[in-house]
This record gives structure tokens, sequence and C-alpha cells, in this order.
């Protein structure tokens, strides 16, 4: 299983990450590796819920207020953030009015993991202990997130900047915020520092958060956290996530949940999972899981047991989002302990496939589009993809959130009836 991220690549990624489009830059020996005709979403086409799902894009593309959300759930790809921040970013700077709020993040920092670029969650970290769903050895309580941050201490204080190294035109600000934790215990005070700042507050047992309502929008807070009695045994405050609101703006909202070591049967650890997503209604679902599920030997990996989970996390999306459009994406080609092409990926492709048709989804086809088994190899040559080959170099990340940039373009194009390249060369342009 694949627990986190190789110290070369968060090492290798502490400058900015870029933003520019470079699937017209790179160099043909590199465009050589990459299946363009696949680079499509296979089966929109028999997918009514997408047909919505690009109405509303388009109206927004158009100038129009409208509030369009998209939740994108992987593992150490979607927590790293990297591809994925890049399309929230052309969609945040597609025009005036598709800007949508920050909303849903984890400070995976206090948790002691990697935490993406474009906001900063601070603490004294010392002072905390993270949790996984997808290590073995690790059990408390996890919501959506998959990932809980345990503070026992008797004090701290925790500063939140919704800006860091992001590449919006416009910085992300927020008048309300939700603190996710374990609402049943009641052994912390939390304080702002600012103490002007806050109108009220409320809280919901339900899906277990507690709402602060601002005077004004801010993008950046300071947040004391206090034991209430310094006598009482084992007091524990697990923060599961923040969600920073701008519940007046329309536009876009893009919110990712990610997990280093992610699989679904990890998932499926987290008891609140779908009680916290039920909070939500997205118009678009994205589920890029599977690349741990089949991080095996060929012999270890039960094709059954993958379909089995991936079609219990296709009906529990349906489930509290019956109109949601869903997009399955195939994971990349990668090797088995940087010595075996993965064969079990040949297999999660077919069944993902035959998923699609069965429900009436969409199909972004990753290991197709990189050439297939043994592909990550060929990437890994051309500096692509790190030494694992699992995961990419800041070129191969920019190369991918491009291809499903223009693969959503194409099909967002065929939906509605616009011209193809005239979408495309507007995202092309958006940052010169």
């Amino acid at each position: 299983m694949i627990s986190k991220l190789p110290l070369f690549v968060l090492l290798f990624y502490t400058a900015c990450f870029s933003q520019n489009y470079v699937l017209d830059s790179i160099p043909e020996d590199v465009r050589r590796l990459i299946d363009f005709e696949a680079n499509k979403l296979e089966n929109v086409e028999n997918a009514p819920t997408f047909q919505k799902f690009f109405k509303k894009l388009d109206n927004i593309y158009e100038g129009k207020q409208e509030k369009l959300h998209i939740f994108h759930i992987g593992g150490s790809h979607i927590q790293a953030d990297f591809y994925s921040n890049k399309l929230r970013t052309y969609f945040h700077n597609m025009n005036d009015s598709s800007m949508g709020q920050r909303g849903f993040v984890f400070p995976y920092h206090l948790a002691h993991t990697n935490n993406p670029l474009s906001y900063r969650v601070s603490a004294n970290r010392d002072l905390w202990t993270g949790y996984r769903c997808s290590v073995t050895k690790d059990s408390i309580t996890w919501g959506m997130s998959g990932i809980t941050a345990a503070f026992r201490e008797s004090m701290d204080t925790i500063y939140i900047k919704a800006n860091h190294k992001n590449k919006t035109k416009k910085p992300y600000q927020f008048d309300a915020l939700k603190i996710f934790y374990n609402t049943w215990k009641d052994d912390y005070r939390l304080r702002f520092l600012d103490s002007t700042l806050v109108l009220k507050d409320t809280i919901d047992q339900k899906h277990f958060y507690k709402k602060y309502y601002f005077n004004r929008k801010v993008d950046s807070i300071a947040i004391e956290i206090q034991v209430k009695d310094s006598t009482q045994l084992d007091p524990e405050f697990l923060l599961m996530g923040l969600e920073l609101e701008n519940p007046h703006l329309k536009g876009i909202e893009y919110t990712t949940l990610g997990v280093n070591g992610a699989s679904f049967p990890w998932l499926n650890r987290s008891i609140y999972l779908e009680r916290q997503l039920s909070m939500y209604h997205p118009d678009l679902f994205i589920i890029s899981i599977g690349t741990n599920d089949a991080y095996k030997k060929v012999e270890d990996f039960d094709p059954e047991k993958f379909r089995f989970y991936y079609k219990s996390f296709i009906q529990m999306i349906q489930r509290i989002n019956p109109d949601c459009a869903i997009l399955l994406t195939v994971p990349n080609d990668d090797y088995y302990r940087r010595r075996y092409p993965n064969k079990n990926t040949a297999i999660q492709q077919e069944i993902i496939g035959e998923l699609a048709q069965e429900y009436n989804m969409a199909v972004w086809d990753l290991y197709k589009i990189m050439g297939g088994l043994g592909s990550s190899h060929k990437w890994y040559k051309k500096h692509l993809m790190i030494r694992d080959r699992i995961h990419f170099t800041q070129l191969g990340y920019s190369i991918k959130g491009d291809l499903l940039m223009e693969a959503l373009v194409k099909a967002w194009a065929q939906s509605t009836r616009r011209d193809e390249n005239q979408l495309l060369n507007h995202f092309k342009h958006l940052n010169e």
C-alpha cells in the first residue's frame, strides 16, 4: 500500500505550482507518450446527469450568477492537490463570476502529513497527533476527510490562511467558518483572537461541526484552543476538517477529499463519511480511487472485491445525491515496488468501464491515455514521473491537470454545441 508521498515529492513541490497550460508547449517526444485520441470522457453521451452539469457550467461561463459544486475524492494525488488545484484555478479564473467559495479543507499539517500549497493551517504540530483511515494501526473517529488531527494538550493557537501559494486572480475570503470535530465532547474552549469578529455561533450535533458567523469577510484568522478544566483526565479534541464559507457567493466550488494511501476498504473505516457528505449536493463527483486497491501482487488482487467496493461507493453517492453527475477515473499506470509493471490496473480499467455502462456514468481513462501497461516507466524516463513510477513530477501533474481539463471541455462543447476550440482557447489564455 502507498501510505505517503515520497520525500522527494515533498521537497520538489516547495516551489509554487505552475498554472500555465502546458500541453501545447511540451516537446514532441513527450507528446508521443500521450494518446490524445483517448483523452475524452467515455460514455458521457449516455450519462444524462452530465447534461445538467454542463448546462450550469455553461451559464457561469456566460457570466450568469449560479452556484456549481464539484467534489473530487482520492488518495495521495488528491491529498497533495496538485492537478486538482490546477482544475480549480482554471474554473475560478474563468471569468468575474466563476469564483466560488474555498469551502472544505483539512489541516494536514496538524496531522503530520503534506498539506496542499494553496492554503495553510498552522499550529504547534508537536502538540497534535494525526490519524489516517489508511493506516492499519490508527484507530479513531473519522469523518468525510478520512483523516483526523487530535489535540490532547492544554492550549494552542491555530492560524488559518485561505490563501498561500494559490494562482487565483482574486484571493479567497470567507465570512463564516465550520469547524468539524467531536461535538459529543465539550472538553475545550475555542476563542477567536480577534474578539470583534464573531457575530454568533451554532452547533450541529448530527454532522459534528460548529459554525461561526462573522461580521465581515476575512482571508485569515487565529483561534485559541484551551482545555476548560485543567484537572480533567484525558481531554480530547478531534479536528476532522474546516469549511471556509462565503455562502452568498455564487460561482464554482471545487472540494477535494484526499488521504495518502486511501482505498475503498480503508475509506469504509470513516464511519461518518456518508453522514457528512449528505450535507452537500454537488453537481459533479469525481472518483479517483483505485491505485492503492491494486498496489499488490497479481495473485493478491481480488477483482470482484474491488467491483463490490466500487459499486457500494457509487450507490452511496447516488443515495444522497441522485441527480449528481459522477465521473469515474481509471488510475494511472504504475510499478509495484518499482520493479514490476502493475497488471492489476488493466483489470480495474475493465471493471470501471463496465460500471460506467451499468450506471450510465462517464469515465476518464488515464491508464489508456498514458499508454497502458508499463507506460509509467516511459513517463519516468521523460521526467514526468518520479522514481516510484506512481507519483508525478511537477510537469507530469501539470500535464495530467491539462488533460482532464481538455477532456471536460470537449464533453462540455459537445453537450452545449459550443465550439470546442473556442472554449479550450479561453482556458489556454487565462494566465497570459
